[in-house]
Formats: C-alpha cells, structure tokens, sequence
C-alpha cells in the first residue's frame, strides 16, 4: 500500500470539496448582492466541471477572474479554518462508521432462522392437549 499516494489522492479529493463549499459560499453571497451574477455561476457550476476543483478553476479564471479569485479566497480560508480538526474527526468518523458496519453485520449473521420461542408457552399449538374437569 502506497500511504503517499492515497494522502496525495485523498488531498486533491479535499481540495475539489473545498472549491464545492466555496462555490457554495460565494453563491449565496452572490443571491443577496448580485442575483444575475449568482444565476450566471450556478448554471457555470451546474456542467460537472466542478467535480475536479482545479479543472474548474482554471476554466472559471478564462470566464470571470474576479468571480475565480473570490472563490479562491473563499477556499482557502475554509482550509485554514478546517485543516485543524481534520485528522481528529476524519479518525473518529471511520472508526465509528466501521464498528457500525461489524455491529449491523454480526446482528444480521447471529439472527439466522432462530425460531422465536412463544412467551407464553401454555399457548402454542404444539403443547399437549389439557385435560378437563370433566374427567373425560
């Protein structure tokens, strides 16, 4: 296992949610102060370009500097602001989630056609018939 090439891969990933969250961000700043603007960068954002942060940058620096500076602050500071918790949180969600999948596993592997006992067994069907006062 290449731990090099996963942190590489899984910070490009971070860095493309990131670019996501700023878009977000910068959009809705943008519906208060400038709606034509936000409505030119949602229908921008909508073509799936935004899936690779950088590609999406790079296209939005030939169509609106201004806009692609401000996203680029904007992401930023959200890594400075989240790059803190991260590792902390990042560790404790996958532990979490993992002991979720083996307790949801394990219930699922330890109910495997137990037939329910009756809690009342005088009840059932298959218990000797009773017998009466009659005496017959």
């Amino acid at each position: 296992m290449d731990i090099k090439k996963v942190a590489k891969d899984t910070t490009k990933v971070l860095s493309s949610y990131l670019t996501y969250q700023a878009v977000q961000v910068v959009a809705s700043q943008l519906r208060e102060t400038n709606p034509g603007l936000a409505i030119w960068l949602s229908g921008f954002s909508s073509s799936g370009k935004i899936q690779d942060g950088e590609a999406y940058l790079q296209e939005m620096l030939q169509e609106n500097q201004e806009l692609a500076f401000r996203i680029m602050t904007v992401r930023e500071h959200l890594a400075q602001e989240v790059v803190e918790y991260l590792p902390e949180m990042v560790l404790a969600r996958v532990q979490q989630e993992n002991m979720a999948h083996q307790r949801r596993y394990l219930e699922r592997m330890t109910q495997l056609n137990v037939p329910q006992a009756s809690p009342h067994p005088e009840l059932t069907t298959d218990s000797e018939p009773q017998a009466d006062d009659t005496g017959v």
